[in-house]
């Protein structure tokens, strides 16, 4: 896991807890930015899942020499 992933991961998870509570609460705006942080984790951890797989097959190709 790089650090795009990882920093999408975080941002999704507070983004679901910011929605629950906002949710609880009736708090359409936590909830509202809630759902934005989450989409946004998502997104950033798409941006991080190329660089993982383009450094996975740089590591397996100098492996093999």
């Amino acid at each position: 896991m790089n650090k795009d992933e990882f920093k999408g991961k975080v941002d999704n998870f507070m983004g679901r807890v910011k929605e629950a509570v906002g949710a609880l609460t009736g708090d359409k705006r936590a909830e509202a930015d809630g759902a934005a942080d989450r989409i946004k984790g998502a997104a950033q951890e798409k941006v991080g899942d190329p660089k993982r797989k383009r450094s996975r097959s740089l590591e397996e190709e100098y492996d093999d020499e």
